[in-house]
């Protein structure tokens, strides 16, 4: 469902060819779209984006993005997209540091998802904080805070009324999930 939501979205958006402008013919069953006038093969891409929890003993790192509908007590862990000639590990800590203030240390990969909104493929990690002090970016995200382990295992059995955390379609909850279920001290 996800290829066919991606794909779909590839073909509305890139229907002409990015070296002559001229109209692009579909090809290998939708996978490829190829100018008749140039013989240029275009391809979907897919645009890297990190996501993680970052973890400071029993307390992890989550926050509400600006540019989400933001309901009362929803929190989620922080995401952006990888830059070029960046790692996955330089992303985690940039991202972090530029959406929170927090400097991050180990970084540990944990999983990955495709997020065909519209061609993206999450990259999970866990990391650990080197920081405490919040000093959130304003414009990019709504509130950032610190939550204690057991506020975060009630939220993910949605007892607490002060947290909501994603539901387990996004990876995000995975991510928190491992996070609070594990004791992850990495070393």
């Amino acid at each position: 469902l996800a290829q066919a939501r991606m794909q779909v979205s590839w073909h509305s958006r890139h229907q002409f060819c990015g070296v002559y402008g001229h109209k692009t013919k579909i090809g290998r069953g939708g996978q490829i779209r190829s100018c008749p006038s140039c013989n240029a093969d275009h391809f979907p891409r897919t645009d890297p984006v990190v996501i993680m929890v970052v973890g400071d003993g029993d307390r992890c790192l989550l926050g509400q993005s600006r540019g989400r509908l933001s309901r009362l007590g929803w929190y989620s862990a922080l995401a952006g997209f990888v830059d070029q000639a960046e790692s996955i590990e330089e992303a985690v800590r940039r991202e972090v540091r530029e959406e929170s203030g927090i400097e991050v240390g180990v970084v540990h990969y944990h999983s990955s998802q495709p997020w065909p909104f519209p061609s993206s493929l999450m990259i999970g990690c866990i990391a650990e904080a080197l920081t405490t002090k919040i000093r959130h970016d304003e414009v990019e995200m709504a509130d950032v805070r610190w939550f204690h382990r057991s506020d975060v295992l009630l939220a993910l059995e949605g007892k607490n009324s002060d947290l909501t955390v994603p539901q387990p379609i996004a990876i995000a909850h995975h991510l928190i999930k491992a996070w609070a279920e594990v004791d992850m001290q990495y070393s």
